[in-house]
């Protein structure tokens, strides 16, 4: 079952349980991808396109949730980490440390990298290959300092 069946299935599941909070934020990730398989030539996204929206809409509540938080407006930080915490099951489990350690040195093994100048070769292959399970600053992060 796809993302798309599976959001379908658990905003009916919120609908019943009159889990309000739920079912808007639910209800904002299908419009998500309901504006990507419309706006594309074809009717199917792919699972990679699927996280990276997932990501991004995770992205943009915990800058809002920094934002509120910041300016003491403690009931609209809670209503951001809420809907972060609504979104995160879908995206897949994030990399430990010493997985993302292993795979980058893996990838730097790959590409025949030696130092820092290589970062972009790099960056490149991680992005791609790391991209749904790790965000890019903890990647470069890790790529810099394994570089050094």
């Amino acid at each position: 079952m796809g993302l798309f069946d599976t959001i379908n299935t658990d905003m009916k599941a919120a609908m019943k349980a009159k889990e309000k909070e739920k079912l808007a934020t639910l209800r904002a990730i299908k419009a998500q991808l309901m504006l990507l398989k419309t706006s594309g030539d074809n009717a199917e996204i792919s699972e990679d396109v699927e996280i990276k929206t997932l990501q991004k809409m995770v992205k943009q509540r915990k800058d809002s949730a920094e934002i509120y938080q910041s300016q003491g407006r403690e009931e609209l930080y809670v209503k951001e980490m809420q809907e972060i915490s609504f979104i995160e099951p879908y995206l897949p489990a994030p990399f430990t440390n010493e997985e993302l350690v292993a795979a980058l040195t893996a990838i730097i093994e790959q590409v025949g990298a030696n130092s820092p100048k290589d970062m972009g070769k790099v960056m490149g292959l991680a992005s791609k290959q790391l991209g749904g399970k790790s965000d890019g600053k903890t990647i470069a992060a890790k790529v810099k300092q394994l570089l050094s």
